[in-house]
Parts: structure tokens; C-alpha cells; sequence
């Protein structure tokens, strides 16, 4: 109920007045889960803007999925917002030192019926960028290879908040959603697969953007 009155009250308003959208196939994004949705990440309001996508009662089913130390071990108001609005799937950039598997949360999460988000970069890049996928996905869809995967491209949102600020930035945005990618026609291979997400999210947008993200 939290979730839901902070998005309906204070941050779908706030994405509508710094952030036009213009979002392109809506309709393809996953209503139930388990499902995963990969994109490319340039800001913390690429995952706000997404979630503001989602209708006010698949909210508590969208889980992010960020990192523990930087959003639920450090006390306070991020912490709070990590946990009770955003609900993130905490990863433990620490979990191969003690043996554990990083991404243990996110198949519980999905064993569960969430939408994960993930941005398989690892990190925030430069905005319109795309850099190369981490392997971790490939790990993920050999576990669930039965949960669809939808490809995302994010545009602009670096823009309203860049990597090292803290005050956003009006700015128009965009988001091209692909088809889910099921099962059939994956590539069996590691590299392979990395190697054909990153086209399928990169190609997203068409020309538009090629000449920032080349």
C-alpha cells in the first residue's frame, strides 16, 4: 500500500514534470511473472522511470535488482526507500568471497513471480552508451531458461540525472520496449548470447541514436 501511494502521490508526478516520456510498445512490457527485463543504464531514473510504467497494481511484483552495499547498508532515507518503495532485489558485489551465489536473491525473486530489472552493464555508463553485458545474465538464463527476457532501451535519462549528480536535469526521454525473447532460438554459447542481448536492446531505437551509441 506504501509502495502505491508514493508512486500514485509523489513520484509519478515528479517523473512527469522532469521527465516527458515517450515510450514506444508499452503493451510489450511483461504483466506477470517471473519475467526479467534487461536494459541499458546511464542513471538512477532509468529505474524510476520504468517502474512508473507499470500499473499501480503490478508494482509490487517489479523488483530491481541493485546493489546491497550501496542501497540497503547504509542507514537513512535511501535505505528506507531501497526496501519499503523501490523493493530492490539486493545483490552482494561481495557474495564470491564468501562463497555464495551473487545472484541467489534474484532467482528467489523469480522463483517468487517478480519482473526483475536488470542492467546487465553492471553499472551506469555514459549516457546513450551502451557498454557490454556482464556475464551474470548468461548464469541467469541458464537457470530459468523457461523465464522471458524483454529488452530495453533507455534514452536520455543520463541526461536528467547524470553519473555524479544530484539534482535532475529536465529532459525529454524516451523508451523502446522489444518483444519478450523466449526460449527457442537463444544461442547455446556464453559469448554468443551476450553478444546477441547486447544487439537485440542495442537495436532498439533504430537510427535515432546510432550516431551516440557507435
Amino acid at each position: 500500500m506504501l509502495q502505491r501511494l508514493v508512486f500514485a502521490l509523489v513520484l509519478r508526478p515528479l517523473i512527469a514534470i522532469a521527465v516527458g516520456l515517450n515510450v514506444r510498445h508499452r503493451e510489450r512490457l511483461p504483466v506477470a511473472g517471473p519475467a526479467i527485463i534487461v536494459a541499458n543504464h546511464n542513471s538512477h531514473v532509468d529505474t524510476l522511470g520504468l517502474m512508473t510504467l507499470f500499473r499501480l497494481r503490478d508494482l509490487p511484483r517489479v523488483r530491481p535488482a541493485a546493489a546491497a552495499d550501496h542501497f540497503l547498508e547504509r542507514p537513512g532515507l535511501l535505505s528506507f526507500i531501497a526496501r519499503h518503495i523501490m523493493r530492490i532485489v539486493p545483490l552482494d558485489r561481495r557474495a564470491r568471497e564468501k562463497g555464495e551465489d551473487p545472484f541467489g536473491p534474484v532467482l528467489e525473486a523469480l522463483d517468487d513471480g517478480a519482473i526483475v530489472i536488470l542492467y546487465p552493464e553492471g553499472t551506469r555508463g555514459e549516457p546513450e552508451r551502451l557498454g557490454r553485458f556482464r556475464k551474470g545474465i548468461w548464469h541467469l538464463a541458464q537457470a530459468r531458461p523457461a523465464v522471458p527476457i524483454t529488452p530495453v532501451f533507455l534514452a536520455g535519462f543520463g541526461k536528467v540525472l547524470p553519473r555524479g549528480s544530484f539534482v535532475p536535469v529536465p529532459f525529454f526521454c524516451d523508451v523502446f520496449v522489444g518483444p519478450a525473447i523466449g526460449p527457442d532460438g537463444r544461442p547455446a554459447g556464453r559469448d554468443a548470447f551476450i553478444a546477441w542481448l547486447e544487439e537485440a536492446v542495442r537495436t532498439l531505437p533504430g537510427d535515432r541514436f546510432r550516431e551516440t551509441w557507435e
